[in-house]
């Protein structure tokens, strides 16, 4: 048996999708799915009978991938707005597709808004899509790109969504890091990189601001009384589009052309972290799920640790405050600490 295959096995004798309890009657948000990790996890929501909204830039390749999800031209008919899944396809749930740009935060404010109009209660909103590694590009407000889709579009939606969250049952925030979390600074100073630029640098403290945003929400829930649970998760290494998101280069060809055949695990298997932290019962606020394997690259769903980085009080809330600042967007939590 190969290493691969022995792995493989290992996940199978442990949690994995079969283990997610019936979702029926859940209303539940994912970003960036039509595609890897978030499509993974929005079929997975959807075979348990969750009503399940994708969120994404671009609604045409939303609904295709609904249609190939459910069952192919059987669900073309029905993966418009709304659709039903199909009975021998992706499951007994719904799906709809929803324009959300979380480069440029007037669109994410529509979204949000539509999404309170046409839901006044949600259960869970996975903090998913990203961005990895590009040139030194700016999004429709001036952010550096990467911090502005990895951070600020998701602490902007999550902010504008608290409400209806609120009414949910059992509601949850799931926000994906990253293992590269730990190796992360948070250049409070240059957030942007006007003064110095490097591509995996900049991604790398996306994912520390994740984790930053995902902890601190998690304090500030708890001190608020709120019922919404704010939980962490990062997929290990998983073969995405992510990797090749990168500029043609040194980037693209070690992730991509190299790594992704040699060490990455499906968007099924990187999927399970965060499906794990969106419905496992006894999942508590504040905690982070990762893979159990060698370095986390991969495995099954477990709690892991973040960097004392992530949980620092004064990063936490410098973060929080400049975060408000760029988004205009103000939770109104007390802050803690």
């Amino acid at each position: 048996m190969t290493s691969q295959t022995a792995a493989d096995t290992g996940l199978r004798q442990r949690w994995n999708a079969g283990h997610i309890p019936d979702q029926t009657g859940r209303v539940c948000v994912v970003t960036g799915a039509n595609s890897g990790l978030g499509l993974a996890t929005a079929r997975a929501l959807v075979a348990k009978g969750a009503h399940v909204i994708l969120a994404v830039r671009d609604e045409e390749k939303g609904r295709r991938a609904i249609e190939e999800a459910a069952g192919g031209a059987d669900a073309a008919g029905r993966a418009g707005a709304v659709g039903q899944a199909g009975a021998g396809g992706a499951g007994r749930g719904r799906w709809e597709v929803r324009r959300l740009d979380l480069a440029d935060l007037d669109s994410v404010r529509e979204c949000a808004e539509r999404l309170r109009t046409e839901h006044p209660r949600l259960d869970l909103l996975v903090n998913n899509a990203g961005v990895m590694a590009p040139p030194r590009t700016l999004s429709a407000q001036g952010h550096e790109l990467q911090f502005a889709v990895n951070h600020l579009g998701h602490f902007a939606l999550t902010g504008l969504l608290l409400e209806p969250l609120a009414e949910g049952r059992d509601p949850r925030v799931v926000t994906v890091s990253s293992v590269n979390h730990r190796k992360a600074h948070l250049f409070l100073d240059d957030l942007m990189g006007e003064r110095r630029y490097s591509p995996m640098g900049h991604y790398n403290q996306s994912k520390l601001a994740n984790a930053v945003f995902g902890h601190q929400l998690h304090r500030r829930l708890t001190a608020a009384g709120s019922p919404v649970r704010s939980v962490l998760a990062h997929p290990g290494y998983t073969a995405t589009q992510l990797q090749f998101s990168a500029p043609v280069g040194l980037w693209r060809v070690v992730f991509g052309r190299i790594g992704n055949p040699l060490l990455a695990q499906r968007p099924e298997r990187g999927a399970l972290p965060q499906l794990y932290a969106a419905t496992e019962p006894g999942v508590r606020g504040g905690e982070f799920i990762g893979p159990d394997g060698t370095a986390e690259l991969r495995g099954a769903p477990t709690r892991v640790a973040l960097a004392p980085s992530a949980t620092d009080e004064k990063t936490g809330h410098r973060l929080w405050e400049e975060s408000e600042h760029l988004t205009g967007v103000h939770y109104g939590l007390p802050a803690t600490g």
